[in-house]
């Protein structure tokens, strides 16, 4: 049978054409499609054994759209260990939800079509499946229940996970960050701030580093008293030092009732104080309202009595506890779900969930710590527990302050000092386990969105684009890394998370290229940022990106990052055929020159020409030609590559979409959009000058490879 006849599936079955029979070619058009439907199951199944065994597969299970009840998708819904994931049969598209992402689980009333179980996750994603049997859903309802809370830390999907790239290895970016060296960037410790070892079994406080630096006058004895006069013994101690001398310092509210005092804490201050020679006072920030604050007196904490410490400047600056923030962004959740909204009901809605004051607040309160600092003023921050409020407003002044923290790498050395290492409770406040809900508060979703803000403001003063931070933020909830498991560094050092799992940090470095912001111009030293009511936006990106679907919608920069790099590419191959042009006119110059120096030659002008003189000039003439396509290759399929690229969103090449991290990717031969399951690896292209690998799909890779073979 001629090769021509045959068609090669995707599982690697191989079929003939049926040719013979009347109506055969659209048996052939069902037997093909059903088989591609086989082979994309199977991909599936390959998939999730990487991660656990299916627990349940069900089949006809519909997926609702969010906004469209009579829009629907139908196939199979599998259930594993770690994922749920949806395979429309009909469109050979997969939908992937990780487990540890889902917030919640709903079971709607029944309908005539089946048992509606609702899904909310962490990224803000909602999907409604509905099962046909009620059997079935309720055993989907409650095995979710367990696995997107495991009742173990050990359980958690870090454990677990295995990267499908051999590029990442398990101990990348575990050690892009050390806590003494980030100091040292900062010229401490020096004459005034001096490391303690106090700290170095997490015995003086078992929910701050082990490296602490504190006022090079303060004694064993001070550090100790102030210590157990703090709440969460978390004591003051240095977390920012300014190229002035001013410092931040962060602790935890005094166990200060209604007029207890600690002379080993007011020394401890006054010595911060005299850390800054330059100045003849400080702040003291206190993060919470003032009516707050009086309120824990009755438990025997409270704030600082103004009497008993001298030269220091109190403020209360009015940021909501984690009971406040979580109901304040339920109410964000619940207004962008609702369908039809008119304007007023929108703007109307996001006002009296009052989230963008609270993010208003968080970043006045930063803008302020930024200022003092900044005209010399050294800052002592705290709330209650100086974990949550304590860790947005000293970042946040830090990252205004500092330009280093506004790059990529800075930042995760922010990150790493003031949430991680200071002891923000990851997960109680994300809900990584089973636990107390009154504990679960966006508190770094704040932090997340008080950056973007900036650099909403600022947009050329940050070196990483909004994707960065959406991935941080997902990959926070995600448990896929290592890095943001626990609830302080003792934790974490107890669980062997270094050993045991992969870090956030590698995956970052890895991916580094699609994080970087296009505008980003290193300028400014310290940010001044306009933070007047009208600056503050709602964020569309973060609170709506799933609301065409359960994919998420096209980022600003991705487009500007594949811009860019399309850019590249037509330039490089631009200058790829520059050179064969250059080559082809110095060829044609010099067969003139030969042709010329042939006709006009002494030879020719003294004697007759004969018939066999013209016919050695002609065939002299053919050969110089002749050579052009002896001495360069011709053009062929190989040296084409994308002029046009299809655009992200409507991008119909990749069959397979993974969950809302998943990056497309650009084939740069063909233009064509893939995933990174799809996209092959790195290859040079014939068409380009420099010869730098770039991404290829597998179809422009096989005719690459085939041309490199012919012409080798």
């Amino acid at each position: 049978m001629a090769e021509k006849d045959r068609f090669v599936s995707p599982a690697g079955f191989r079929l003939y054409r049926l040719s013979s029979a009347p109506g055969s070619y659209s048996l052939f058009c069902r037997l093909r499609s059903w088989l591609q439907r086989e082979a994309a199951m199977a991909k599936v199944a390959r998939q999730q054994q990487q991660d656990g065994s299916v627990i349940k597969k069900i089949e006809n299970v519909r997926m609702l759209d969010r906004y469209n009840s009579k829009k629907t998708s139908a196939g199979t819904l599998y259930l594993t260990a770690t994922h749920l994931i949806f395979f429309d049969t009909e469109n050979n598209k997969e939908s992937w939800v990780l487990l540890m992402h889902i917030g919640s689980v709903e079971k709607l009333p029944i309908t005539t079509t089946g048992c509606p179980i609702l899904i909310r996750c962490k990224t803000f994603l909602s999907v409604t499946f509905v099962i046909p049997k009620e059997r079935d859903s309720h055993n989907i309802y409650t095995s979710l229940l367990v696995l997107c809370q495991p009742a173990k830390i050990e359980d958690v999907y870090c454990f677990l996970y295995k990267s499908n790239s051999d590029k990442i290895s398990k101990s990348a970016g575990w050690d892009s960050f050390n806590l003494e060296t980030e100091y040292k960037r900062m010229n401490v410790p020096n004459e005034a701030w001096s490391l303690t070892t106090l700290n170095q079994d997490y015995q003086l406080c078992d929910t701050y580093p082990k490296f602490l630096f504190v006022p090079s006058s303060v004694s064993t004895s001070i550090l100790v008293g102030s210590s157990k006069f703090r709440s969460k013994e978390r004591l003051p101690v240095l977390t920012y030092l300014h190229r002035n001398k001013a410092s931040i310092c962060r602790c935890a509210q005094p166990l200060s009732g209604f007029n207890a005092r600690c002379m080993e804490d007011e020394q401890l201050l006054t010595c911060i104080l005299y850390t800054n020679p330059g100045s003849e006072y400080m702040y003291v920030v206190d993060t919470r309202p003032k009516i707050n604050a009086m309120a824990n007196r009755a438990t025997g904490k409270g704030y600082e009595n103004e009497n008993f410490y001298d030269s220091i400047k109190f403020n209360f600056l009015g940021i909501e506890n984690i009971h406040v923030m979580r109901n304040s962004l339920s109410k964000v959740v619940d207004l962008c779900e609702q369908r039809n909204l008119s304007m007023s009901q929108f703007i109307g809605g996001l006002d009296s969930s009052g989230w963008l004051r609270h993010i208003k607040t968080i970043l006045d309160t930063s803008a302020f710590i930024c200022q003092a600092v900044n005209s010399g003023k050294s800052v002592v921050v705290h709330c209650s527990d100086g974990w949550d409020r304590t860790a947005q407003v000293c970042s946040l002044a830090s990252l205004m302050l500092d330009p280093y923290y506004r790059t990529l790498q800075g930042f995760q050395a922010l990150i790493e000092k003031d949430w991680l290492a200071f002891g923000h409770k990851f997960s109680d406040r994300c809900g990584h386990i089973a636990g107390d809900s009154k504990e679960v508060s966006p508190v770094f979703t704040q932090f997340i969105e008080a950056t973007w803000q900036l650099t909403m403001i600022q947009p050329t003063t940050f070196e990483f684009n909004e994707r960065f931070l959406l991935i941080l933020h997902d990959h926070v909830t995600s448990c896929q890394y290592g890095t943001f498991i626990g609830n302080c560094e003792k934790e974490r050092v107890d669980l062997k998370l270094k050993d045991r799992t992969f870090s956030f940090w590698g995956y970052v470095e890895e991916h580094k290229k699609e994080f970087l912001n296009p505008l980003y111009s290193a300028q400014v030293e310290t940010m001044s940022p306009d933070l007047s009511p009208q600056n503050i936006r709602f964020w569309r990106g973060m609170y709506c990106r799933f609301e065409n679907g359960v994919h998420p919608r096209e980022h600003v920069y991705d487009i500007l990052l594949a811009t860019s790099e399309q850019t590249k590419s037509i330039d490089d191959h631009v200058k790829f055929l520059q050179k064969r042009l250059s080559y082809f006119k110095r060829k044609i110059t010099d067969g003139a020159d030969m042709v010329k120096n042939s006709l006009f030659s002494k030879e020719i002008c003294i004697e007759p020409m004969s018939y066999n003189k013209e016919d050695n000039i002609i065939q002299s003439m053919n050969d110089a030609f002749d050579n052009l396509t002896v001495m360069e290759p011709k053009l062929d399929e190989a040296h084409k590559v994308a002029i046009e690229w299809k655009s992200l969103r409507e991008a119909v090449s990749c069959e397979c979409s993974t969950d809302s991290s998943t990056k497309k990717y650009h084939c740069w031969k063909c233009g064509n959009v893939f995933c990174t399951r799809c996209i092959d690896m790195n290859v040079p292209l014939p068409g380009h000058l420099s010869q730098e690998p770039v991404p290829v799909c597998h179809g422009c890779r096989k005719i690459v490879s085939r041309s490199s073979t012919e012409s080798s």
